[in-house]
């Protein structure tokens, strides 16, 4: 806490210490106030400027102090001033003093609270921009609520000071008015009670659940004005219509045919979507081709020796084909109908918020529906390179068409997807470049585990260029090359093929988004719940981001369908605060929660543990000695709020922080859990026995060490 906070916190803490210390609250009592209020009006009648000045000074003072006797100055208002000028004065003076407790509040907590209860403090600040006037109405208007407390807590949240000042002038307004009115008749009153009575309260709890009620009214008149034009069918065909069978779809589908609900589920190419037939599947067989290749490399010290393998590029192929056959079944049209989900294979048009149209090889089948959730996903983002949509370039989409391997491959990109595709294909004995714009492979990863795969790609014989920008591609009948811009200076690298795998955008067009007027920004605009401008559309995966996981995709799902189905009954936001990753080249880089690179952007302090794997016995046993667990943690506590895995099979130990994180269980926990000897998963519970060591009650050990002295006589 700096020096100005502290001195305004010294500051009002003397002057509520003088006010209890100088017995001033004696003065702030209904007996005082009845007996000295003909000398108050006798002063006030000759200084009556004076007077009602000081009066909104002390009543303004004494609110912002949160001291007690606000409900005695509101009724010496009235007493003393009239009903006109003391509701003046009282509706002023209470909302000037609470708007300086606020203030103060805001100064003296809202860094710190920021800083300690960063994720917390964000959602809220999401709701008090959107609702926050409705809910400090609704608060004001109730006088159960402690208005001290409301100034302090408001304080740390993002309302800006004016709404907070003038909601609270209208919120305050008609229980100031009961009391101003109340002190007019002063004579009759003898204890506070007598002024609210249980009715009373009664009528300002339902006032103030007023405010929640016009919300939701306005809510209901904002859809009807969003559905205004459209005509809504009496009846439905369908409960839900799923645009898309990639995970988001399936998954949706899946879940809406569980609870016995009308569902039909639409593709228009291959059920499974990009994971399954272009992007996890095939990428990972074809690294696992590339690690066998690499096995001659990696025995070479343990007295293990192999040849140097014969590359049948059109076989390896093959067999991740056969891998995505293998597995087709899961996703197949037979078994989603076996689980009594109806499967159209065909093109979908939403042409009203209530009705698609699927243009199949038979005709046009048009269904009406309660609810649609859009699924379309991805697809290869090509960046405009002067002379590139000239060539038969590759992208991850139809990389696996590929029957003849590329002697001089150029991949564009430095992501998960090029950093897995560009070690595969120099495994498998491809001479590769990599060209990234930026300044480090994986821009989302910390750099000490991005350098960890760039050097094992390197080792692999990749060519990695950072800091290098794809300028053009020059081809003509014998040769192709990318010109790239490096420090100010261009420079050729030919090739024979060039892979694009610079990010994936969404799949935003042929499907009637224009038509209604459904916004979107790279992805489909969606709020909490996922749901569109239109309550009943929403959209799941990767079009609606904001991750590009095949995971996350899945876990939108049971949000879509869920919202969707039993809307307006009940409705969850989607909950992203723990999302891991992992990229599956060798070594593997997994993270979830926050990274040290994150932690930096978002503001948020932590406390970084390390365990370098390289001293851990199995990974030397299996010759895995390289990589690293980071874990961030709060600042002297156990609390995980992130973790990054470098090394072997890290995709797979970070399912124990994945599992800890979501459930609370802190780095405590995991060191008292045991873990098989020898196994790679003893790097986990090692990273949180060298934060205990960094933690350890250094004076209790102090102590214990005197006593074993003792005890040795």
């Amino acid at each position: 806490m700096n020096i100005k906070k502290i001195l305004v916190v010294v500051i009002f803490a003397v002057l509520v210490a003088c006010f209890f210390l100088f017995d001033l609250n004696q003065y702030l009592t209904l007996e005082s106030l009845k007996s000295n209020q003909q000398a108050l009006a006798d002063f006030i009648a000759a200084n009556w400027l004076v007077a009602f000045f000081g009066y909104l000074f002390i009543y303004a003072s004494a609110t912002a102090l949160s001291v007690p006797g606000a409900a005695v100055l509101t009724l010496a208002s009235g007493a003393l001033f009239g009903l006109g000028w003391g509701l003046l004065l009282a509706s002023f003076a209470s909302s000037i003093g609470a708007t300086l407790a606020f203030l103060v509040s805001r100064f003296v907590l809202r860094d710190w609270v920021k800083s300690t209860f960063a994720k917390k403090l964000d959602a809220i600040d999401k709701g008090i921009e959107k609702d926050g006037a409705f809910y400090l109405l609704s608060l004001r208007l109730v006088p159960i609520f402690p208005f001290f407390m409301i100034n302090l807590v408001m304080g740390v949240t993002s309302i800006k000071t004016w709404t907070y000042h003038w909601v609270s002038q209208i919120g305050m307004f008609i229980g100031t008015a009961v009391y101003v009115y109340a002190g007019t008749q002063l004579a009759e009153i003898n204890q506070l009670s007598d002024i609210i009575s249980g009715e009373l309260i009664l009528s300002f709890v339902l006032l103030g659940s007023f405010p929640i009620m016009a919300k939701f009214i306005l809510s209901a008149l904002q859809q009807r004005r969003v559905y205004k034009g459209w005509s809504k069918p009496k009846k439905f065909d369908r409960n839900l219509v799923v645009i898309g069978a990639g995970a988001a779809g399936l998954v949706t589908a899946y879940i809406a045919a569980a609870v016995k609900s009308s569902v039909t589920l639409v593709e228009k190419h291959k059920m499974g979507g990009d994971c399954l037939n272009t992007g996890c599947v095939p990428s990972k067989s074809l690294l696992h081709a590339s690690k066998l290749a690499y096995v001659h490399h990696a025995a070479q010290n343990t007295g293990v020796h192999y040849a140097p393998p014969e590359i049948d590029f059109a076989a390896v192929m093959d067999k991740v084909h056969r891998v995505i056959k293998s597995i087709e079944p899961h996703d197949s049209v037979e078994r989603y109908e076996s689980l009594g989900v109806n499967v159209v294979i065909g093109s979908a048009t939403i042409v009203s918020p209530w009705q698609v149209d699927i243009q199949t090889e038979q005709g046009v089948q048009s269904l009406t529906t309660r609810n649609i959730v859009i699924a379309t996903g991805a697809r290869a983002f090509v960046p405009d390179i002067a002379g590139l949509k000239d060539i038969d370039y590759l992208t991850a989409d139809n990389v696996w068409q590929l029957r003849v391997q590329p002697k001089r491959l150029v991949v564009l990109g430095g992501g998960p997807i090029g950093c897995e595709l560009a070690q595969a294909f120099a495994r498998l004995g491809t001479k590769v470049t990599q060209v990234e714009q930026a300044g480090q492979l994986l821009s989302k990863e910390d750099a000490d585990a991005a350098i960890y795969l760039q050097n094992q790609l390197q080792q692999d014989g990749v060519d990695v260029r950072l800091n290098s920008r794809a300028m053009a591609v020059q081809a003509d009948s014998h040769s192709k090359v990318l010109v790239i811009e490096y420090e100010g200076e261009q420079q050729h690298i030919p090739f024979d093929h060039i892979l694009v795998a610079v990010g994936r955008q969404a799949n935003l067009t042929g499907f009637g988004l224009d038509k209604l007027g459904i916004e979107t920004d790279r992805t489909i605009i969606t709020n909490a719940f996922l749901q569109t401008k239109y309550p009943n559309i929403l959209a799941a995966g990767d079009v609606a981001g904001p991750y590009q996981f095949t995971h996350t995709a899945s876990h939108q799902a049971w949000y879509a369908a869920v919202n969707a189905l039993f809307r307006p009954f009940k409705t969850f936001k989607v909950d992203y605060s723990v999302i891991p990753w992992a990229t599956f080249a060798e070594p593997e880089i997994a993270t979830v929660g926050l990274n040290e690179l994150a932690a930096k952007q978002q503001g948020i302090e932590v406390e970084v543990t390390r365990y370098d794997i390289g001293g851990l016995d199995r990974a030397l046993a299996d010759n895995h000695a390289r990589g690293f667990v980071k874990v961030l943690t709060k600042p002297g506590k156990d609390k995980i709020l992130g973790a990054t895995i470098v090394g072997a099979n890290a995709g797979e130990l970070l399912a124990e922080f994945v599992l800890a994180m979501k459930h609370g269980l802190g780095l405590n926990k995991l060191l008292g859990t045991i873990h098989i000897y020898p196994t790679m998963a003893e790097a986990n519970k090692n990273a949180a026995g060298n934060w205990k060591k960094a933690h350890a009650p250094q004076k209790l050990l102090a102590l214990v060490a005197r006593f074993h002295r003792w005890r040795r006589g």
